[in-house]
């Protein structure tokens, strides 16, 4: 697949599922398409988070409207081939996610950010890459907080074959470097069970895990998600000759909870931001102070961001 970037395809639409083992995208069919290689914009050392609030700044949002730069987005795309079956394939930076990655981008993509539907993995994925140019790149925070792609780990993957999922987290925490400091890695994780997401961040040297769920619960939901993660940490520090001094900690976040069956995506999104944007790598059990709960108005916000990413990137 990647051979064709930067070049008009046929593109076969069974051939077009890079995230089919999560059940937040409806099957699709896909006619000639055109797959654009994006190139990153240049590295750029700031003080962490200025862009992010210099951009939620610029973007006046009102609540539950569609602000200027999402109909300007959408118009764009209404203009453009992908209404018509197209797709968009983008290549991420290698720091995004430890390795090389790109992503498809369709139309039912981009309604979902539109219609503020239900989110899927190309969403999810494009919005870490934006938190990633626009607070991490070139910064220190690139020491401190790491991505793990929700393609690569989730519950239909986990119970089809939890080996291999154990072993490809394995190999992003190596990708990483040592971990002997603190640093959080964050896992967008999809229940694989009407596309329920929940936020598990990981921290490697102090043997803890966080479980963000903007539902009731706790990682009980989904036992084998924890053996796994548990799994993996242990073999990730057999390989790397750290000693065990403690068993793993998991720890339930009191975090901000939805109010509807559509936010869990949005939620997941923004406590990645707050955490980054904050620069805290220890999550308070009753979240942070200033994000007790979360408005419409915070959601919308980053909406209009992944919006004016779309158009200053060139992926429509």
């Amino acid at each position: 697949m990647r051979d064709a970037v930067g070049s008009f395809v046929g593109w076969p639409s069974d051939l077009i599922f890079p995230d089919a083992e999560t059940p937040t995208r409806p099957t699709h069919k896909v006619g000639k398409g055109i797959s654009r290689r994006i190139e990153s914009v240049a590295s750029q050392k700031e003080v962490p988070g200025r862009k992010l609030k210099s951009a939620a700044k610029d973007i006046p949002t009102t609540s539950g409207t569609k602000s200027q730069i999402m109909m300007r987005l959408e118009k764009m795309v209404d203009e453009s081939d992908i209404m018509h079956g197209a797709i968009r394939s983008i290549d991420f930076d290698e720091g995004v996610f430890g390795a090389a990655h790109f992503e498809i981008i369709a139309k039912e993509d981009m309604q979902q950010l539109f219609e503020h539907d239900e989110l899927g993995i190309a969403v999810i994925h494009t919005y870490i890459w934006y938190m990633y140019v626009t607070l991490m790149r070139g910064t220190e925070l690139c020491n401190r907080f790491n991505f793990i792609a929700a393609s690569r780990i989730n519950a239909t993957l986990i119970t089809k074959n939890p080996t291999s999922v154990k072993n490809d987290l394995v190999d992003r925490f190596m990708a990483a470097g040592d971990n002997t400091t603190p640093s959080l890695y964050f896992l967008p994780f999809n229940s694989g069970n009407g596309g329920h997401w929940v936020l598990v961040v990981m921290d490697l040297s102090r043997l803890i895990v966080y479980y963000l769920d903007s539902l009731s619960g706790d990682w009980s939901k989904y036992p084998s998600m924890k053996k796994t993660v548990d799994a993996a940490i242990i073999k990730f520090r057999s390989k790397k000759n750290y000693r065990n001094r403690k068993d793993i900690t998991w720890v339930r976040v009191q975090c901000p909870q939805q109010n509807n069956s559509v936010d869990c995506g949005f939620f997941v999104l923004r406590f990645m931001r707050d955490i980054i944007a904050l620069n805290r790598i220890d999550i308070p059990k009753m979240y942070f102070e200033e994000y007790k709960s979360y408005s419409r108005a915070h959601l919308d916000e980053m909406k209009d961001e992944l919006c004016q990413f779309i158009v200053d990137q060139r992926i429509i």
